[in-house]
Order: structure tokens, then sequence, then C-alpha cells
């Protein structure tokens, strides 16, 4: 899988742009848990009032304040307040201020000079306490602030005493009158007491202070609530709103990369296919070659996109999540580790299960396409013996295979959705019922347990989401690594660093020396000891039983295979010293099965010489005796040939065949076999007018017919992969037995003299 990366390299800005969009869903995304349980406790909880920092206060109030905090706290809190009166205000600002705040004109005000978080949140760890001390003396007087909050456990006589003799007068005044000392000792004794209470049931629990606080100063604390709600819920509208817009983004970019690497991989398979010799086609099959080339690929690409639009996304989305809940409660985390445990399980199990069915499937893809592709290939074989029922069961059989593999695999993957949604449900009961015992216990806010609910959730789906895109990665990795196999698969047949030019003087020429070869892995020489030489305006004629090596032998010629003994030389030059493209360059090569691409009758003569004119066409067509076939039909040599050339028959496939060889004008023919498909009497005027084109070019004719060949310059007779005979017919019939029996099996005496 890791061996396609490289392949992505070209799309690397575009990979930098989705990981940071991916960044921005991400942070959104895990936003909006905070603002939601900020809606719930600060908006609807506390009424809009945010922390246990006024904004406006009376200096009377403050100065009570003040009373529970030491001289640092104190001079910070005098340090972010100005004071409003009409000492410190010309006459409008005091004017515009009294509107706003009405009690302004009884007594002056502080109002909050700062907005910096950071201080917000060094303030409201200050005042928070002290809002409440003093709630609790405005409500039960010193007797409940020693009752409730037991201020000083080390001296209870004096604090008796104190609340005995101040019966009847301000508690604020009696405690402003108290010594330092008494004051820091009673300080410390409430600090212990408020250490166990997290700040923010501290900060809610001073709300009503504020409060109430806000409503004798004159500010609109209703209005103030609706305010802060709306501009909540707008702001996180316009958060989804970028998450929806980065993640739009991504899927389209995660699309353009995904569709540019598998053109990439198809276009690199397309060309390494066209490279490889028979040698590396033979290890691959033809359906194999299809579905890596298709189905494989397909695999690849809805892999890439998952890749970027999730597996880029989850960890981003699972490690902020824990981050979150960290900061939200850690006394609740062990369920995230609870919920973890139980999806890693999961997954493991099943994907025990599944990972071998996956690389089984596309195997069976592979005998799916081989199997259907000799159907219809052989279909007409397949009638005339009656045998569709035998086919239609083969079929049936690897299509039942294939569909029962699939449905394992698809019942084990739908079960995974399913589980996933009970333990997520059940972990969302669990937080609830845990949660639901913190608030009660005055430990948690009612929207910390939502946000942590939350933050809970998108942990899981991160994991969900790469479980899910897991079910994808078993047979995306089968199909990279197939993709891998072919694209790392080495061609055995190469140009030479160093070519050499070819010998003008040796124009057509084409000789044997000592030639022997073999299949790769196979034990014996299919064709040993070649040697002779075909010269230009001759035919070489090679003929002997089936199996002997006649069509290998030619074959090594244009190196479709490359010999294992011995040299071949063209133009007096080693075939294997020169690039490929210009040895064939020199060839006309006509297989022993004639074959034809869709198109036009025209392409397909074109097919080796794009500029050839319409008189080269008409002259080539002639020759090969397919004039008669193309002016029978309506369009001409704009005939369209179906794929395969399945719209016409054998003998026209084979005349077409030759006919596109002979407009190329190639210093060498290669016919192998080439005339089999031909009547007799086309193919001797066949052979008549091609004698007279290719006068000044070499021939080698491979054929299974005496009457083809019986006119050649020079034929080669091959027994079982050696050489028994080289001559005319004339001298071969009296010094070759092999090539006679051969002659007289076919023709009578008569027909032979």
């Amino acid at each position: 899988m890791f061996k396609l990366v490289k392949y992505l390299k070209q799309f690397t800005i575009s990979i930098l742009v989705i990981i940071a969009l991916l960044l921005v869903q991400a942070t959104c995304d895990l936003s909006l848990p905070d603002y939601m349980s900020n809606i719930v406790n600060v908006g609807i909880q506390q009424e809009g009032v945010k922390n246990a920092v006024p904004d406006v206060i009376r200096k009377s109030e403050l100065d009570k304040l003040s009373l529970f905090m030491n001289s640092d706290e104190n001079q910070k809190v005098l340090d972010n307040y100005i004071l409003l009166n009409k000492d410190t205000l010309n006459e409008t600002e005091y004017n515009d201020y009294v509107k706003k705040y009405p009690e302004l004109k009884n007594e002056p005000l502080y109002k909050l000079n700062t907005k910096n978080k950071k201080v917000n949140d060094e303030l409201n760890t200050i005042m928070a306490k002290p809002i409440l001390i003093t709630l609790g003396i405005e409500k039960d007087g010193l007797q409940g602030m020693e009752s409730n909050k037991d201020m000083n456990d080390g001296a209870p006589k004096q604090q008796g005493e104190i609340t005995q003799g101040a019966e009847g007068m301000d508690p604020f005044v009696i405690l402003s009158k108290m010594p330092e000392e008494k004051l820091k000792e009673m300080r410390t004794g409430i600090d212990e007491k408020f250490e166990e209470m997290p700040e923010s049931m501290l900060t809610q629990s001073a709300v009503s202070y504020i409060h109430d606080e806000y409503g004798i100063i004159g500010i609109d604390t209703s209005k103030q609530q609706l305010n802060y709600i709306l501009f909540t819920g707008l702001l996180m509208v316009g958060i989804a709103l970028v998450s929806m817009a980065a993640t739009v983004i991504v899927g389209l970019l995660s699309a353009r990369i995904a569709a540019g690497l598998s053109k990439n991989l198809r276009k690199n398979v397309f060309e390494k296919v066209t490279n490889f010799s028979n040698v590396e086609l033979n290890n691959f099959s033809t359906a194999s070659l299809i579905t890596r080339s298709t189905n494989d690929i397909q695999q690849i690409q809805m892999f890439t996109v998952m890749i970027f639009k999730i597996v880029f996304y989850a960890p981003i989305l699972g490690v902020g999540g824990i981050i979150k809940v960290i900061n939200t409660d850690v006394s609740m985390a062990w369920i995230i580790a609870v919920a973890v445990m139980a999806i890693l399980t999961l997954v493991v199990v099943l994907f025990g299960m599944a990972i071998p069915r996956f690389k089984r499937i596309q195997k069976i893809i592979d005998k799916l396409n081989l199997v259907t592709r000799e159907l219809l290939t052989g279909m007409l074989v397949i009638r005339a013996f009656s045998t569709e029922k035998h086919e239609e069961k083969k079929f049936d059989n690897v299509n039942k295979d294939l569909t029962k593999t699939n449905l394992f695999v698809n019942r084990i993957m739908s079960s995974m959705m399913p589980l996933m949604m009970l333990i997520m449900n059940c972990i969302t009961i669990l937080i609830v019922w845990v949660g639901s015992h913190q608030v009660d216990a005055g430990t948690m806010q009612v929207g910390n347990m939502m946000a942590f609910m939350q933050y809970t959730m998108q942990i899981i789906m991160s994991f969900l989401m790469l479980s899910m895109i897991s079910i994808m990665l078993p047979r995306a990795s089968v199909s990279a690594q197939r993709i891998t196999e072919v694209l790392d698969t080495e061609a055995t047949i190469n140009d030479p660093t160093t070519d050499e030019e070819f010998n003008e003087d040796k124009n057509g020429y084409v000789e044997f020396k000592n030639v022997g070869f073999k299949y790769p892995g196979a034990e014996e020489n299919v064709i040993s000891d070649i040697t002779f030489v075909a010269k230009p305006g001759e035919t070489t004629a090679f003929i002997g039983s089936t199996g002997s090596g006649k069509s290998t032998l030619v074959n090594l010629v244009p190196r479709f295979y490359d010999s294992t003994e011995g040299e071949i030389l063209v133009d007096g030059v080693n075939v294997k010293n020169v690039k490929q493209h210009e040895l064939r360059d020199k060839i006309g090569y006509v297989p022993q099965k004639g074959i034809l691409f869709s198109g036009t009758i025209d392409s397909n003569l074109k097919y080796g010489k794009k500029n050839a004119t319409e008189e080269e066409l008409l002259r080539a067509s002639e020759i090969a005796q397919a004039m008669e076939f193309i002016s029978s039909k309506s369009e001409g040599f704009d005939t369209e040939i179906s794929q395969g050339g399945t719209n016409v028959s054998g003998g026209q496939k084979q005349r077409l065949s030759i006919a596109r060889a002979i407009v190329k004008k190639p210093e060498i023919y290669i016919f192998d076999d080439s005339f089999s498909a031909l009547d007799f009497k086309t193919d001797a005027a066949l052979r008549k007018a091609l004698k007279e084109k290719t006068a000044e070019s070499t021939v080698l004719l491979v054929a299974q017919r005496i009457s083809t060949i019986m006119h050649a310059e020079q034929i080669v007779v091959l027994d079982e992969g050696k050489m028994v005979g080289i001559g005319t017919h004339s001298e071969l019939m009296e010094k070759c037995e092999v090539y006679k029996q051969i002659a007289l099996s076919q023709l009578s005496k008569e027909e032979l003299a």
C-alpha cells in the first residue's frame, strides 16, 4: 500500500490544503459543545452572567467584598476597576452613565476596566469566594457564616464572642473593625473549605448575587440574558457554516486527488503492460490484468477519497476530543477509556474474521472475469457442442462463490454499526448516570455534563469512522498489492543502454547463429542450434509438425522473446543491441490469428503508417485480395470494424492483417501461418501478388501447407525444435525425410512434381 504513496507527490499542495481545512473543521466541531455548554450554564442557569466578576458594582458592595480579600487580591481588583462618580467624570460622561446605571445618582459605582480573558479568570477566582461569604452574611448574619462555612474552626470561642456581642449591629461594620490578624485567620479557614468546591460551582453560586446587584444598579438582566443566548447561538451557526464549507472543499479536493491518482495508476499500468514481453504477459492472465486496471484501481480511488475525508480527520477529532474531555472533567475520563477499549475489541474481533475473506474476493473476481471472457470468446464453440448448461454451471459456481464470500464479509461488517451504536448508547447512559450524581452533589454543572457527553460521542465517532475506513482497508490493500505487482515487474526485454546503428549495406538481412530458446522455468529448449541467413528479395519459409517451434522462432526476430542461446542479427546487428522501436519499425508482422482493432477498415490499415495515402491502401488491399469484400461494403474503407473484428470472417480478418503489413512497406515481412484461413485460389493469388510487392524485402513465412511454401527460395524444416533440413523444395524432397513425409501427406507426387 505504501509503495503507491509516491504517486501522490504531485498532489502535495492539495493534500496540505486538505490537512489545513481538516484542522479548521475539527476546531469548529470541537468548539460547538463548549458554546452549547455556555448556553446552558451561562445563558440559562446563570441568566447571562458569565462569571463572578461583575461588570458594574456599587462601591459599598465592593468594600464588603474586600473584607474577605488579602491586600494583593484587593489591589488586583482595584487595578482593574474604575470609580464612577461626579468627581471622576465630567458632566456629559456622568449623565450618560446615569442613564445607563440609575443607581449612580445614589452612590458611586465601580466599572470593570478590562476585557483580558486571563485577567478576568484571575478576578473570577479572587471574587467568587468573597461574594459567597457576603451572600451568607447578608442572609443569616455572622451566625450563618459560622454555621454554614465554619470559617474559623481554630477559634470557635472568639467567633462566638463576636457574634454574641454583635446582635443588632451591621455584621460588615463589625468585620471592618476587626484586627487584620483576625480577618486573615478567617480568610484562611474559608479558603480551606472552598478548596473542595470546583471553581465552576463557585462561579455559578455567586451569580445570584451579581444578578441582584445588576437589578439594583438598573441593568436589564432579562435583555442581557436574551442577548447572550442569541449571540452565542448565532456564533454556533457561523462556526457550523465554516465547518460545512471546510467539509465540502475537503470532499472536492479529495475526489480530485483520488481521480488523478487512479488516472495516473491506469496510465502507468497500461504503459507497463504494453512494454511487457510475452514472458511477463504469461505471468498475468488477461482477465487478471483487466481486473487490476479497473476494479483494483477503483478500490484504490474510493479508499483515497476516504483517507482524506476520514483517516486524516478522525485522529484530529479524537485527540482534540480527549483534550477537551480532560479539560471539562477529569473525574469521568475513565469512561472514555472504557469506550475506547470496547470499540477496539470489537474492531479486532470482526476484522480478524473479515480480512482473509477480502483477499479471497479479489482472486474470485479474477476467476469470474476469466470464465466470463472464455464464455464470450468461445460462444460459437459452446453452441456447436451444446455445452451451454456445462458453461452456465461453471459460471454459476464462480458466481455463487463470490456471492457467498461477499455475503459473509458484508454480514460481519453490517453487524459493526449496530454494535458500535450499542456501545455509544451505553456510554451515553453511563455519562448521564455518573454526571447526574455529580450535578446533584454540586461538583459539576449541567452544561459541563452535556459538553462531556458530546465530546465523548465525538471521540467514539472518530473510532467509528476509523473502523468504517478499515472495512475498505483490507480490500484496498490487496488491490494495491496487485497493482504494485504489475508496476514492479521488470521487463525481461529492454533497450540497451548504448544502442548500435543498423548496417545500411545489409538492409533486410536476417541471420540466426546457433540460436536456442527455452521458456522461463523450463528445463529443455523449445528450439536449439538454429542457423540460417534470410536475404532481401527471398522468401525463407518454415515448416514442421505442430509444436516444432516455428512460431517461437519467428517471434525471436521482433524480440517478443529473447533467445537464450546464440544471436540473431538484423542488418548485421544483434537485435539485443538496438532499440526495440527501431527494430520493429523494420518489420511487418502478421500474426497467426488475425487481430483487428475497433474502428474502421481505414484506421486498421493505417495502423502501422498513419500518413498512408488512399492509393497505398488500395494497392495493399488488392495485393492482400481484400478489395473484393471491401468494395462490397456500402461504406468501403469507412466500414466499421467491431471489437476484435467479430463482424468479419476469419479469412477477411487475415487478409486485412496482411494488407496492414503491406501498407507499412517494411524491410522484413513475418507471416506467422497467416494464410491458413484462405482458400487455395486466394492463397495462390495473394502469394503471386505479394512476390512482386516484396521483391526487395525479406520474407519469413511460417506455414502448414506445402503448397504455400514450395516456391520459396529457402525452406527451413523443424522437428522437435531442431533444424533437420534447409534448402529449396526440390532439394528437400531428395535430402530431407521429414519434409518429404509432410509433403506426401498433403499433395500427390504429380502435384509435388
